[in-house]
């Protein structure tokens, strides 16, 4: 499906009685999140009284609000305003590296998807490790990062029969994507493989550490390192690299 006009006005959808969705484009697009990311940002400035929340997805807007307080059409008119204010961030604030032990248990797909492209698995994480990546979006589970970015000679269907259970920590393709999965749980994408990062844990200061805008960038690390690594992240450190903020 073809994206919207970049230039043109979002477009406002109902979502329930009391949400707003603000969709620049129907599909994922750049130039389209960087919209979505500076109207919350702005919007985020704004004391709207009514206001509950605001959800940033790779193409839309989603806002949550009271609606005793204020109605769809008077809060729609207000986002339409703030969207015509809101400049597209030019630069991400942050910049991190993130550490990778790929291949073997920690990447049970690396090989195939090496197969798959003609290609090896050494050229498969070269070619990862070298591109610049965004937070497009968090979702699906907490601290569940879609990375955009992802070389196009990388770009995968997803697979056909999806796993159940998926190791927490791992580092995936999936489509046009790139992502960073904290939690154990269910996946279609291709599995390359582990970080020791924990993008969310709980009882740590902040609970969540990557936020959509964030820039990252990924470097091969060995078991050696990873064990380490992971035994300091289980402690609560950080792990992954601020390079620059």
């Amino acid at each position: 499906m073809a994206a919207i006009n970049p230039r043109a006005p979002p477009r406002l959808l109902p979502s329930g009685d009391s949400a707003i969705t603000v969709e620049f484009s129907r599909a994922i697009d750049a130039t389209a999140n960087a919209r979505v990311l500076s109207l919350d940002a702005l919007l985020a400035t704004e004391s709207i009284e009514g206001v509950r929340e605001s959800v940033p997805t790779y193409r839309s807007l989603l806002v949550q609000y009271d609606p005793v307080v204020i109605g769809f059409d008077d809060l729609g008119a207000r986002l339409l305003t703030l969207a015509e204010r809101a400049a597209p961030l030019a630069t991400a604030t942050r910049r991190w590296r993130i550490p990778v032990l790929y291949g073997g248990e920690s990447g049970v797909d690396l090989e195939d998807v090496a197969k798959a492209l003609d290609t090896t698995p050494d050229d498969i994480v070269r070619r990862h490790v070298a591109a610049d990546y965004r937070v497009a979006m968090i979702g699906f589970t907490p601290g569940w990062s879609y990375l955009s970015g992802l070389e196009p000679g990388l770009h995968m269907p997803r697979r056909q029969n999806p796993r159940l259970l998926t190791p927490a920590g791992t580092i995936s393709i999936g489509g046009v994507q790139t992502g960073v999965q904290c939690l154990a749980g269910p996946s279609g994408w291709h599995l390359l493989g582990r970080t020791p990062v924990r993008t969310y844990q709980l009882g740590r200061d902040p609970v969540f550490l990557l936020e959509p805008g964030d820039a990252i960038s990924f470097g091969a690390i060995d078991d050696k390192v990873f064990a380490e690594m992971d035994r300091a992240a289980e402690a609560g450190e950080a792990v992954a690299e601020m390079i620059a903020s």
